[in-house]
Formats: structure tokens, sequence, C-alpha cells
């Protein structure tokens, strides 16, 4: 159910936020991951973030096509920086503070989104995961389900 001041759709399903770090993620989990967001609720919000100018996430291309996820193209300016995590973080928080959601799923496999998935929940929203086996502990243990590709889900 809905938590107050957030609302599901009409029949009860779950409106989700679905954020990509195309970095941390490969482009051949996106119809497993999304088959199985529709376990979770409705991804009414699809968004990946990534530097897509240089061709090494290229293979993402047929999936956003057919996913119908909003592509946001963050540019590397410089080596080691993390403009598209950024990025992806400004979005969550502002659809948090929309309150039209009822949770939020963070695909990635990188650590630097435990503090996101903590404040999150604070406020109310319900936060899953899809990521690798490598994913460190204290990310996992702020999300719902957490879901570690080569694990079952």
């Amino acid at each position: 159910m809905a938590k107050e001041g957030i609302m599901a759709t009409d029949a009860g399903t779950r409106s989700l936020a679905v954020l990509i770090d195309a970095d941390t993620t490969s482009a051949r989990h996106a119809q497993a991951i999304f088959d199985e967001i529709v376990k979770l609720g409705e991804a009414n919000v699809r968004r990946i973030y990534g530097d897509f100018s240089h061709g090494r996430l290229a293979a993402w291309d047929k999936a956003i096509q057919s996913l119908a996820i909003l592509q946001h193209q963050q540019r590397s300016n410089s080596r080691g920086k993390n403009a598209s995590d950024i990025a992806l973080v400004i979005d969550a928080m502002d659809l948090m503070f929309k309150r039209t959601l009822d949770g939020v799923v963070l695909v990635s496999s990188d650590s630097d989104f435990t503090r996101l998935a903590q404040r999150l929940r604070e406020e109310g929203l319900e936060v899953y995961g899809f990521g690798e086996r490598k994913s460190v502990e204290a990310f996992r243990r702020r999300l719902q389900p957490v879901h570690l590709r080569g694990e079952p889900p």
C-alpha cells in the first residue's frame, strides 16, 4: 500500500522509478531486470545515466529503445569523475520530493549510492536494488530485496 502523500496506481500497483547506472550495469541484463521489476510494480519512470558518446555503452542502444528508457548523457570531462552518478542522485532526490512514487529501483553495483538508498527510505520510499554480487554490504542493507546477478531473483 502507498505511503501517506504517495499514490499507487488505481489497481494498487506500486509506482516505481527505475534509475540505471550504465557504467556499472551490463545491457545484457536489461530485459531480465525489467522482468523482475514488473513483479514489484509499474516502472513509470525509466532513466539511464552514463557517457554514451564514446561507444563504450553502445550495447545499451537496443535496450534503451525496446524498454522505453530515457537516456541521460553525462559526458566524462575528466577521468575518474562521476558526473553520471551525480545526475542520477539529483534526479532521485527530485523524484522523492515530488511525492508521486511508491519506490525507487536502483540498478547499480556502485556503493556510492548507499547514502541515497538510505535517504530515500527515510522519506518513506521503498528502495529496491539490482546489481552484481560485488555490491558492498552496506549498500545492500539499505535496500528492500536486493537482486544480485548470478543469484536467483
